[in-house]
C-alpha cells in the first residue's frame, strides 16, 4: 500500500470553508480519479496553530502505478483548482509513504 500525504497549513480566515470543501468536494474528487481507494483527513496537534491549523489529507493507493497515474494525469489540474479557490491562504507539501509490514 502507498499513502499519498498532503500536509496543509490553513489560514484561520478560510478554515471553516476550507474544511467543508475538503470533506464534501476535494477529497471525493481525488478518490474519484480511480487512483486511490481510501482517504482520511487528520488534524495535526501539538503544533503552533497561531497562524492556522495544520491538516494531513491521506489517500491510499494499491500500487505505485496508481499513484503515478494520479500524479501524471490529475495532480496538476487539482492543484491548480485548489490554488484558484484559496490562493496563498494555505501552504501545502506532499509526500509519498509506503506501508511497511512487520
Amino acid at each position: 500500500m502507498f499513502i499519498y500525504n498532503v500536509t496543509t497549513k490553513v489560514d484561520w480566515s478560510i478554515h471553516d470553508a476550507w474544511l467543508q470543501w475538503m470533506r464534501t468536494e476535494h477529497m471525493n474528487e481525488v478518490v474519484a480519479t480511480g487512483c486511490f481507494h481510501q482517504h482520511r483527513l487528520l488534524r495535526i496537534i501539538e503544533i503552533d496553530d497561531t497562524d492556522g491549523p495544520t491538516y494531513a489529507a491521506q489517500y491510499t493507493a494499491s500500487s505505485k502505478a496508481d499513484y503515478n497515474r494520479y500524479i501524471n494525469n490529475y495532480a496538476d489540474s487539482l492543484r491548480n483548482k485548489t490554488l484558484q479557490k484559496w490562493g496563498n491562504r494555505l501552504i501545502a507539501f506532499r509526500s509519498l509513504m509506503q506501508e511497511v509490514d512487520g
